[in-house]
């Protein structure tokens, strides 16, 4: 298979999903959004929106604020999921303020 941003993005968001439903989330991706959230997760009357980033990527200024308009719309929480390639997780939760 053909090894591009997209599908090395791609694949991080399914590692992502893989951890939320071991942990009981219902969740889906946002597929080419390209858009502030890749995923949508909900559990327990929870929901939360994820911008996943995956190697050295960082959310930008209006990223974030995107995300939070986002969650703010959805009265959800918003977070960022940093995935590395020794397939550690690095959550981060997002201040709506």
């Amino acid at each position: 298979m053909v090894s591009t941003p997209y599908y090395r993005g791609r694949a991080k968001e399914y590692k992502a999903m893989e951890i939320l439903r071991k942990e009981g989330w219902f969740c889906s991706r946002s597929a080419m959004s390209h858009g502030p959230v890749d995923i949508f997760a909900g559990k327990d009357g929870r929901t939360v929106l994820i911008q996943v980033k995956s190697g050295r990527a960082r959310i930008n200024k209006k990223e974030r604020e995107e995300l939070i308009c986002w969650a703010k719309a959805f009265g959800a929480e918003a977070e960022v999921w940093y995935i590395k390639k020794r397939k550690e997780v690095i959550k981060e939760k997002i201040e709506l303020d």
